[in-house]
């Protein structure tokens, strides 16, 4: 039987998962409630309205040319290299990582995965639903646009949605859907959307981006999270998956590591040996065991500092076969005086 103090450490982790989650217990998994179906509404309406602006080339095409000939970067050059670092925010690997950190916390503390698998759910749909536009429209960028006051659409580009902007909405916002009280998600909702606004604009400073991609960047990004109680189902499913695998598992290592009943041998009897042709031959009783062999000498062991030197009996001299004794040699005869 496992006891606590042999458990392994995926053991003790899902261990404190079983426990009942410190949340307040008023607190509901976010639902796609009335208000939320209208803001998402608005949001793809404005979404679609800036592509359909972009592809028609009105004058947000136009705005977007202005702004690029007007280089904020050499406006205002004292601020570049604070606003290179500042748009790592929007970088997706650093801010995973970051994010993940304070969510792999708060699943800890809170004895469930789920807000961790909310924030893989939201990266997922931002990889799908942004790349795939991305892929599809083509939009060049400002420093490899070739035609003056054109679109730049379908030439082979990757950069409308912006990603970096899209991903400080959701990166940063995610923070705030899982919020656990009110007061903190208006906090956080606050905060994410001033990263994420100075995001965008940070790469339209740096000129890798048109102020239009970083419009559709912003409705792409509120997309998903808006999107996110639509995936809630889901995700308590896989929940309930991932620790049914875990008891599955578990299992299997408890019956692994019960031992099995040892077959009880029967004793040969005397009667029961062969006899064989030379004689009887005595057997030893099963169940008895034998004397363990020893190779050190019988007595009392000393280290070999404390032993008496021995000198071996005879010659170390290997015997040759035209070589007589000494021993055997006859004694010359002493001649006489």
């Amino acid at each position: 039987m496992r006891t606590e103090r042999n458990l392994t450490r995926l053991d003790r982790v899902f261990a404190r998962l079983d426990r009942e989650p410190e949340r307040p217990a008023g607190l509901d998994v976010p639902r796609m409630s009335r208000h939320r179906i209208v803001l998402f509404s608005a949001t793809l309406a404005f979404y679609l309205a800036i592509v359909v602006a972009v592809l028609a080339t009105t004058w947000l095409v136009r705005f977007d040319w202005q702004v690029m000939f007007f280089r904020p970067y050499q406006q205002w050059p004292e601020i570049h290299a604070f606003l290179d670092y500042w748009v790592v925010l929007g970088q997706r690997g650093p801010t995973a990582v970051m994010v993940a950190a304070w969510l792999g916390w708060r699943s800890w503390r809170q004895h469930t995965i789920r807000p961790l698998l909310t924030f893989g759910a939201a990266l997922l749909l931002l990889n799908v639903t942004v790349g795939a536009a991305k892929i599809g429209m083509g939009r060049l960028g400002p420093h490899y646009a070739t035609t003056i006051g054109a679109s730049e659409m379908g030439l082979g580009g990757d950069i409308f949605p912006s990603g970096h902007t899209a991903n400080a909405v959701v990166t940063w916002g995610i923070l705030a859907y899982m919020a656990s009280t009110p007061r903190t998600r208006r906090y956080l909702s606050a905060l994410s959307a001033v990263v994420s606004l100075s995001v965008g604009l940070t790469t339209v400073y740096l000129g890798t981006h048109w102020l239009s991609d970083v419009f559709l960047g912003w409705a792409a990004g509120l997309l998903v999270l808006l999107a996110l109680p639509w995936v809630e189902p889901l995700l308590t499913r896989v929940e309930g998956w991932i620790f049914s695998v875990r008891d599955l598992w578990r299992d299997r290592r408890a019956g692994a590591g019960v031992p099995a009943p040892a077959t009880p041998v029967p004793a040969m009897s005397p009667q029961a040996a062969s006899v064989p042709a030379d004689g009887p031959q005595v057997r030893e009783p099963v169940g008895v065991a034998r004397p363990a062999r020893s190779h050190l000498a019988p007595g009392p062991h000393t280290p070999r500092s404390e032993r008496s030197p021995v000198t071996p009996a005879g010659s170390r001299r290997p015997p040759h076969s035209e070589r007589a004794s000494r021993a055997s040699t006859p004694a010359r005869p002493v001649a006489g005086g």
